[in-house]
This record gives C-alpha cells, structure tokens and sequence, in this order.
C-alpha cells in the first residue's frame, strides 16, 4: 500500500465533496492534512473527521485565490504542521452560462477562483518543495477542459488553464524532484452536482452508466502524491468514467 507518512499535504476546497475526499484518503495513507477552505464550517467537519480517524488535520480557513489570505492560510499551516510537500488544487467553481450570456463580471471570477488559484497556492509553498528536494503538486482539472460543451466556455478555459500550468510547471521543475501532475475529473457524485443535477439521470449519460464518486477521484490524486509516481510528471491522469478516451 502507498504511504504517506511523514509528508506534511494542503487540500484547498477541501471542505466538502472531492476535495473532503481528498483530505481523507491522504490522512489515512498516513499524511497530515492542512484542509483549506473559504467555508470554515466545512474545513473543521473535514478536520475533525480525519482527527476521529486517528490521523492529523488542521482546518485553514480563507479564499485559496486572495494573494494576502494565502499568505495568512500558509502561515497557519506551517505554524500548525512545517513545511509542506504535497499540494492538492482542488478549490474551484462551477456554472452553466450560455456564451452569449457570459458577463466579464463571471468571467472574471471563474478566472480568479479556478487558475489563479492555484497559482497563488503554489507559487507559497513551492520553495518548501525545492528546499526539501522533493515536491507532489497535484492540480484538479475537468474533462470539460478536454472536451469542450454548451455553456462551460468560462470553465472549461479556466480548467484547460489549470492543464497548461501544470505542463508548464512540470517541465521547468522536471530535476528537482517536484513533480506536478492532474487529475481530470468528469461527473461526481458532490454536493455542487445535487444542487443542481439528479446525479442517476445524469450519470446514465455516461459510457459507464454512472456518476463517478468522490473517494474514486481522491485515490488518483494519492497515487499522483505518492513516492510511487516519482517518474510521472506533467500528465492528466482522466478519471472520467469514459466520457473523454485519449
């Protein structure tokens, strides 16, 4: 089995859905966990979930995608566990707009929320990484960056963003031992897919006649943060069900 122990992990959006998943699945491969979260109460119901597990978690709580929250959110973290070498992006939000619809005003805030973000985030605790010579960045992207679709034009760019930055990212750091990678999620089972969908009617939609869960996604992304994956950097690891076949 993986391990994750000694490793110090940041979840952003970690308060619920796949990115409490996340959390989990990482604390029980023996990490401590730092789950972030703009949504407090979230952040602590995932902390203390790990805690009751046995593990180690901390709730952070502030906006992954405001440069002075981060730098706050990165303080508490390394006060609360050291220095941080798994980096999980997984905040981010979702709407359906047609095009023609589409105001800068929510253009902007996709932008902000899905691509800076992660920017922010590991652009702080990337000097961790290289100072301890080893580093797992692991980004969450979408297959709707891979396959395009009506009304997504904001968040599929954002997401297609959030691919570009990890090659990019990915092959100037390629010899210090950080890799970084991403998991390309499709339909999940979350409580963003119910506030909006019936997850069996849309699931049916897929090749595999089912919305993906959420822990099927976290395990990727353990795989992706683990010692195992050293030689893989770089790539979109897509848990999709079949929606989308390179």
């Amino acid at each position: 089995m993986m391990s994750l122990n000694g490793r110090n992990a940041v979840v952003t959006g970690g308060g619920r859905g796949i990115g409490r998943a996340i959390a989990l699945v990482l604390a029980a491969q023996g990490a401590a966990v730092a789950v972030w979260d703009v949504n407090g109460t979230g952040a602590r119901e995932t902390a203390d979930a790990i805690g009751k597990a046995g593990g180690t978690a901390v709730a952070v709580v502030g906006d992954a995608a405001d440069a002075t929250a981060v730098a706050a959110s990165v303080d508490r973290t390394h006060a609360a566990l050291g220095p941080v070498t798994v980096l999980v992006n997984n905040a981010g939000i979702t709407n359906y707009v047609p095009f023609p619809d589409l105001s800068e005003e929510t253009w902007d805030r996709m932008i902000r929320i899905n691509l800076k973000g992660p920017f922010l985030v590991t652009r702080a605790f990337l000097p961790d990484m290289l100072t301890a010579g080893h580093g797992r960045i692991v980004n969450i992207s979408s297959s709707s960056a891979q396959t395009g679709g009506p009304a997504v034009a904001h968040y599929a760019a954002s997401k297609g963003g959030v691919i570009g930055l990890t090659k990019a990212l990915a092959s100037e750091f390629a010899d210090t031992g950080v890799t970084v990678n991403n998991v390309a999620p499709s339909l999940v089972d979350t409580p963003l897919l119910r506030e909006g969908f019936d997850p069996d009617v849309v699931g049916a939609t897929m090749p595999m006649k089912r919305a993906g869960r959420p822990d099927e996604i976290a395990y990727a992304v353990a795989y992706l943060a683990s010692d195992e994956s050293a030689y893989v950097t770089g790539q979109t690891l897509s848990v999709n069900g079949g929606r989308y076949l390179v």
